[in-house]
């Protein structure tokens, strides 16, 4: 099940329609829905969580908590929509372009996808162009 939660002043419409691109992108993978609970959130909300389960006092646009088994892919999956906010600006794209990256990041990242090296850094973001333009396709 893929639910959303809001702890910032985001108002996601159409839900049905960011849950059916999260299955289509499970199912390109390989892989099905758990558990994945989306949690739209503050900087200040994201920070405190930043310092209490990963010893980072930074702001981030994501943190993502994994509760995998084996093909089931399960998680909390909390952005910062400030961050979010800030980043499209700083890019010039658009919100809700950059929401569907950090969301399909996530997502990636629950998949199995890192972004520590050089490398795995170019993956992801193929990953992420790949998953945005399957936002757009109809089913």
């Amino acid at each position: 099940m893929i639910e959303f939660h809001f702890k910032s002043d985001l108002i996601l419409e159409g839900k049905t329609n960011y849950s059916d691109w999260i299955t289509r992108i499970l199912e390109s993978e390989s892989f099905v829905a758990g558990q994945i609970d989306y949690i739209f959130c503050t900087d200040d909300y994201l920070l405190e969580l930043n310092k209490q389960y990963l010893n980072h006092d930074t702001l981030t646009d994501i943190i993502t908590f994994d509760y995998t088994m084996a093909n089931t892919i399960s998680g909390d999956v909390f952005i910062s929509t400030e961050r979010v906010k800030e980043n499209a600006e700083t890019f010039g794209v658009e919100f809700t372009n950059e929401l569907l990256r950090v969301m399909a990041h996530g997502l990636l990242h629950l998949i199995g996808y890192g972004d520590k090296s050089d490398e795995e850094k170019a993956v992801m973001r193929q990953k992420e162009e790949e998953k945005i333009k399957m936002f757009h396709v109809e089913q």
